[in-house]
Order: C-alpha cells, then sequence, then structure tokens
C-alpha cells in the first residue's frame, strides 16, 4: 500500500499487524529460552523512544555525539568517495543526523531521492515534515518496512548509498550480522552502489559500561520500558520496578549486555500469548547486546560478505567508526 503526496511517497510493507506477531514470536521463544531474552526493538514504544532521546544527551552516552562528530568531518569524503543517486537509510528513526549526509551526497550533484525505512509512521513522517524544507529538489520516500526480514523490498535500481548508523549493527550477534551484511550486498546487485556503516568501538569499560549505566537511571527505565510494552500489548502483570537494572561487560564476546535482574520470586501472566513465566531471585533477562568493534574487524566483516572497504574514519577520540564499502 503507498500514499502520495505532490513530493514524496509513503510505501507501506508490514502485513497487518506485524509487529503484533512478532511481539508475540519473539515473547514466546526468549521467555522459553534459558537463560531468558528479548530483543531490544521492544524497548521502542512512545515512552521508550522519548527514554533514548534522553539518554544520547547523557554526559556518559557518547556514542551519539561522536558519531555526529563523524559525519561533521568527514561526509564530504564518504559522499565523494561514493557518489549515489538514492540514499537509503535503514532502522532511520527521526533521520536527526541524515541532512549532514544528505548535504554532501547533494553537492556531488548526483543524488536525487532518500530513501527513510522504519517500523514506525510516525518516526517517519516526523522525518519528512523535518527534511522536506531543507531539501525541496529531493525526492523523499518513507518505507514502512523491516529491514531484517524486508531487504529485498527496497528499491533496486541505480547507483544507491545504503547507510545503516547509530552502531545498531552492534545488536545483532555475528551470524545474525553475516546474514544481514550478506543481503545488504545482493540487494545492491550488479548496479554498483554501497554500504555506509557506523560502529561503535572497542575501549575501556570504565567509558562502556556508564554508557548503558548512568547516574541518572535513564537507562535503567529505558530497559525497564520492555516489560511496560509487554504488560501494555500481552495483558502481561510485570512488577517493573522489581526488576534491577543491570550492565555487563563481555571481554571475550567484546559487547555489553544489558540485562534485567528479578529481586524477588515471581510469576508473571501473560495472557496474549497464553503463557505463565516463572523467575527466579536473581535470575536475569538479557534485553540487549551492543557489541563493539576493532577497526581492522568491520573491514573483515563488510569485505567476507562482498564488499571492499574504501574508508573509513573515526572521530577524534577514535571511540565510533563509519566504514565505507563497495560492492563488489
Amino acid at each position: 500500500m503507498s500514499l502520495s503526496t505532490e513530493r514524496s511517497e509513503i510505501i507501506h510493507h508490514l502485513p497487518p499487524d506485524h509487529l503484533g506477531r512478532s511481539l508475540r514470536a519473539d515473547v514466546r521463544a526468549g521467555l522459553t529460552a534459558s537463560p531468558k531474552t528479548l530483543p531490544p526493538k521492544w524497548f521502542y514504544d512512545k515512552l521508550g523512544s522519548e527514554l533514548f532521546e534522553r539518554i544520547t544527551g547523557l554526559p556518559e552516552y557518547y556514542p551519539t555525539r561522536a558519531e555526529r562528530e563523524v559525519l561533521e568531518l568527514y561526509s564530504a569524503e564518504m559522499a565523494a568517495a561514493s557518489p549515489a543517486e538514492t540514499l537509503i537509510e535503514l532502522g532511520s528513526g527521526s533521520s536527526r543526523k541524515t541532512p549532514l549526509l544528505l548535504n554532501a551526497l547533494t553537492k556531488t550533484g548526483s543524488l536525487r531521492r532518500y530513501v527513510a525505512v522504519d517500523v514506525s509512521d510516525t518516526a517517519l513522517l516526523d522525518a519528512q515534515s523535518e527534511l522536506a524544507p531543507a531539501f525541496p529538489d529531493l525526492k523523499l520516500q518513507a518505507v514502512a518496512a523491516d529491514f531484517e526480514t524486508q531487504l529485498h523490498l527496497l528499491p533496486r535500481t541505480g547507483r544507491r548509498m545504503i547507510a545503516f548508523l547509530g552502531g545498531t549493527i552492534g545488536n545483532l550477534e555475528p551470524e545474525a550480522r553475516a546474514r544481514f551484511l550478506a543481503d545488504v550486498r545482493e540487494l545492491l546487485g550488479d548496479d554498483g552502489g554501497s554500504l555506509l556503516l557506523g560502529t561503535d568501538l572497542v575501549k575501556s569499560p570504565h567509558i562502556l559500561v556508564p554508557a548503558y549505566a548512568d547516574a541518572e537511571g535513564v537507562t535503567a527505565e529505558f530497559n525497564r520500558n520492555v516489560l511496560r510494552v509487554l504488560n501494555a500489548e500481552l495483558g502481561a502483570d510485570f512488577d517493573v520496578m522489581a526488576f534491577e537494572h543491570v550492565a555487563v561487560w563481555k571481554p571475550q564476546e567484546e559487547w555489553i549486555e544489558m540485562r534485567l535482574r528479578a529481586s524477588r520470586p515471581m510469576l508473571v501472566r501473560l495472557p496474549g500469548v497464553a503463557m505463565d513465566v516463572h523467575f527466579h531471585e536473581g535470575e536475569e533477562l538479557r534485553t540487549e547486546i551492543s557489541a563493539k568493534f576493532r577497526p581492522e574487524g568491520v573491514v573483515e566483516e563488510v569485505e567476507t560478505a562482498g564488499f571492499a572497504a574504501v574508508g573509513q574514519w573515526t572521530d577524534r577520540q577514535n571511540r565510533y567508526a563509519m566504514t565505507l564499502a563497495e560492492a563488489v
């Protein structure tokens, strides 16, 4: 289904009740696993999105500032290295950093279209309303789709740059990352094009852990919000404040894990999935992994997927990297 306006087109690829069915499937699988897990995408209802916006402004949370610094310093180099007719941004959200990249690509003279891909219609429409006045000659297209399963439905013609920013790829475990990168390469086909990939870098746990366990407790509320989502969407009866926020650095895997630790034994009823779930005192529910990368490791992963790395840039403190890779 698509809705057209004078300058833009909104295309809906998500089937009816896609989010509801996905949530129920993830809950059934994750809460019957050992240890229990839930995917981080379920943090983001209205409250969760507001909490994450607060997190990005916290002194401990450096990734958003570091990525913006990289774009401010080097977006012109990125655009020159891989001029594109279409920029496709996966998981675009509010598209707040996108103007930096759009400005640079527009100056190359080749850019004609920006395609924002997200599961949230509200985020897509808000982003369009912000970008339209700034880029009157650019075709803006919003696509409501799940980039984990629906990449094949995105535009497949012309020279494209696919941007995956925010370090979101770190939420995927290695096998899932490899599949995702291979799917991006398949999307680009034989028309040429590139992937611009944002990755948070390995650094001292003294910097990493506070970024996920801030002194103000905003991240703790964000983490617990996944339980509020289950209460609202599935009629669950989680005692949200009976779960303690935990952030742990896993040195072997080189990722941060966010967990919720039960402060007492609990029986939680989830009528929306016809389940009762037991928690022991001290039992932990993993809600997110956030993998951190080494620059050479990013290059190896994209090249294994069928790309050639043509550029890599970091912020001044080498906390965050953006890697540009051409399809080969």
